[in-house]
């Protein structure tokens, strides 16, 4: 598939709140290559020894507002990443994700940064009733998380209304390189030759996303007319199949001659439900409810509005995910969390494992 040429703009700074997630590090080597200067700004270490020498790192919180009003000043574009995801506690998410978003927006506005792009989340839309979405949909969120990524839409938006440039991408779930969480439980099965049961008969469409589209998306939106990108915009894959298709994929590519298994999908949720309320599974209502569900959106907005042309199907994108989990695995084997750039802990799953 012929790649979309973007090309760079005038030499630039950046800043990355949430520069040492899966995202960022990504964004940050895109940048990088488009010749851009790059800050870091995480609470977490950035150490990633490939590009530590060529960013300044600043550790700091987005809860804290003097952290942020310092590492803005002579910043051109902020790209808003950092988020407290779905396993934090609830009281964490708000801070993070509402207030947060808050705290960069008035630090930009105060620093006059050009544009402030907010990584906003398709989990905005909840569980709809149609398909495909559109950005004008109606906006209900599943969970805390779901919420709290609506009330900071609501934040850009005011601070649009101060004459802020600031383009809102709501991105479908992304994959890459550096990605595992959710996804590291997938390929753990895989690569361990099982079979991997998914929720439901497999039959609907769900769209992923790689992140080096994803990249390309925010490099638009940073670079094209003002005018043009202080919108919203859904950005995903454009061509997927059914998840048992698309997810079989790997297991067809990993060669063992293994399989994706259906379920029925009522009783196993409630399975899961009950899993997590013990807190023996890590997998939350957002992952298990919205598995057996079509989940795509519409991106002809990006595409006509932005030129967005995404490069990688899901087939594409998963496999490319699961060829960098091989290489790297071993290095996370002792390492678990509730981000994307570390597997999250099977919990009772891996006992599950067993039978597959």
């Amino acid at each position: 598939m012929e790649k979309m040429d973007i090309k760079s703009k005038e030499k630039e700074t950046y800043l990355i709140t949430g520069g040492s997630g899966f995202l960022g590090i990504n964004l940050t080597r895109y940048l990088i290559k488009k010749g851009h200067d790059v800050i870091i700004f995480d609470i977490s270490p950035f150490d990633y020894d490939d590009t530590i020498e060529k960013v300044r790192v600043i550790n700091g919180d987005i809860r804290n507002i003097n952290d942020l009003k310092a590492a803005c000043n002579n910043v051109d574009i902020i790209v808003h990443c950092a988020a407290a995801l779905p396993l934090y506690k609830e009281e964490v998410i708000y801070a993070t994700d509402v207030d947060g978003t808050r705290n960069v927006l008035e630090a930009a506005k105060e620093n006059n940064v050009q544009r402030v792009i907010h990584i906003s989340s398709t989990a905005v839309y909840g569980i709809p009733d149609h398909h495909p979405l559109y950005e004008s949909d109606e906006l209900v969120g599943v969970g805390p998380y779901g919420e709290a990524k609506i009330e900071a839409e609501k934040v850009c938006e005011e601070y649009r209304k101060k004459d802020m440039c600031i383009p809102i991408i709501r991105p479908k779930s992304f994959i890459g390189p550096e990605r595992l969480g959710v996804f590291a439980i997938y390929y753990d099965w895989i690569q361990s030759g099982k079979n991997v049961p998914i929720v439901g008969n497999g039959k609907n469409r769900y769209q992923l996303l790689d992140v080096e589209d994803l990249c390309d998306a925010i490099y638009l939106c940073a670079t094209k007319d003002r005018d043009i990108v202080n919108d919203t915009f859904n950005i995903g894959a454009e061509e997927y199949t059914t998840m048992k298709e698309d997810f079989g994929e790997v297991l067809h590519y990993a060669g063992f001659g293994k399989r994706i298994i259906t379920t029925p999908a009522k009783p196993l949720i409630g399975v899961l439900r009950i899993l997590e309320f013990f807190k023996l599974s890590p997998l939350y209502k957002w992952v298990y409810e919205t598995a057996p569900e079509d989940s795509f959106v519409s991106i002809d907005k990006a595409k006509n509005v932005l030129g967005f042309e995404p490069k990688y199907s899901n087939k594409q994108a998963l496999i490319r995910n699961y060829e960098w989990y091989l290489e790297n695995y071993k290095y996370y084997q002792d390492k678990t969390g509730v981000s994307h750039r570390v597997p999250w802990k099977q919990g009772i799953l891996n006992f599950f494992k067993i039978f597959f």
